[in-house]
């Protein structure tokens, strides 16, 4: 190849390189331009403002009924019938149990035997004294048989009274052996089964079953004893479920004159007036005991994140006309319905972001959008959204 080709082709590699190079410093500005005009992202607001936030302690809280009957045996025997399960719902004198009676109808038939004995023996002493009687005011017998007779009389009439009184002692203790439920309620655990040997002497604390009547229930909540000064008659209690949800509100109305040595607490009771079936006796529920209510900042729970442990809200910031996210680490405390009460971190009138919270980043512009209207969106649990 000649000198001078090489030199041609030469000017041509510098050519494409020059070309090449220029083309890439065309690329890099517009990226650059693009970078400081970055556009800035639609965000709904809300100004922090003043609301009545109450404070409570939680507590967990068993749910019993008034009227609640633990059932034993009162006399020995074998179980024969069990004819309830558990949670099966009873009227007041239906049968629950039975435990073998034999031995005991055996002992009401004989009372009963010598009942009518004693019986025909005072019938006839009746008739006798009466006939005794006429004889005497007729003077054909003597005041001394008389007597006899009225003594007769007497005696096999208060042998009869004591065998009524007897058959009926036999006959109300083989009530016992049919276990019956005192009153309209729900049948609870059976812990026996047919076939055991019930007695209340051999086996005392023997519990056959419990019957709840399901309503006029309370709530048993247990205060420890350092916030005892706080307790009083009427503070409002708000019972939850297991997933914060409310039950029902009540109030306190009784409070434990003395200290349970077991819990070291204060025990105060609750009305419930919950609809039937909604809570049942010994459920555990969450009580919320609320102690006062004052004024205090509140943010809508979807506007804070929470990051190794902390938590943030993003304020949309005015600078010089323009809106920008700044991320502030704040201090919340309880929930108060769809917000959380703010102790420190932010100050009356902020604006904070509640939308688009997963694409902010601390600095980015943004533009705050109107208040929707009403049933329009906008945030939930937020109301004044917007700037």
């Amino acid at each position: 190849m000649t000198h001078s080709a090489l030199k041609r082709i030469h000017g041509i590699s510098c050519l494409i390189l020059a070309g090449l190079a220029a083309t890439g410093c065309q690329d890099k500005k517009p990226a650059v331009a693009a970078a400081g005009g970055m556009q800035a992202l639609p965000v709904q607001t809300v100004s922090i403002a003043m609301a009545p936030v109450p404070e409570s302690s939680e507590y967990v809280a068993t749910i019993k009924s008034r009227r609640s009957a633990t059932l034993m045996p009162q006399v020995s025997g074998i179980l024969t019938q069990i004819l309830v399960k558990s949670g099966d719902v009873v009227k007041a004198g239906q049968e629950l149990m039975v435990i073998d009676p034999r031995q005991q109808q055996a002992a009401v038939d004989s009372q009963r035997a010598t009942e009518q004995q004693k019986k025909a023996l005072y019938d006839y002493n009746t008739i006798e004294l009466d006939r005794q009687k006429k004889l005497y005011d007729a003077g054909v017998t003597s005041r001394d048989v008389y007597d006899q007779e009225q003594q007769a009389y007497q005696n096999s009439k208060a042998d009869y009274e004591s065998a009524v009184k007897a058959r009926e002692n036999q006959e109300q203790l083989l009530g016992y052996y049919t276990v019956r439920a005192p009153f309209d309620g729900i049948v609870g655990d059976i812990p026996v089964h047919v076939g055991d040997y019930m007695s209340p002497v051999a086996s005392p604390g023997i519990v056959l079953t419990t019957v709840d009547e399901n309503k006029n229930l309370e709530a048993y909540i247990y205060v420890p004893t350092e916030l005892s000064a706080k307790v009083k008659m009427g503070l409002g209690v708000d019972l939850l479920d297991n997933g914060g949800n409310l039950i029902e509100k009540t109030k306190i109305d009784f409070i434990s004159p003395q200290v349970d040595s077991d819990l070291q607490g204060i025990l105060v009771k609750a009305p419930v007036y919950s609809k039937a079936g909604q809570l049942r006796t010994a459920q555990l529920v969450r009580a919320r005991i609320v102690w006062s209510t004052a004024p205090a900042a509140v943010v809508p729970v979807l506007a804070v994140t929470r990051l190794g442990g902390q938590t943030f809200v993003y304020v949309a910031q005015d600078q010089g006309g323009k809106y920008f996210a700044r991320q502030k680490s704040v201090t919340v405390g309880d929930t108060v319905g769809n917000d959380y009460a703010v102790q420190s971190g932010l100050k009356d009138g902020d604006k904070v972001i509640v939308s688009g919270l997963q694409f902010l980043m601390d600095g980015m512009p943004v533009m705050p959008l109107p208040p929707a209207p009403a049933g329009q969106g906008g945030a939930q649990g937020a109301p004044g959204a917007g700037i």
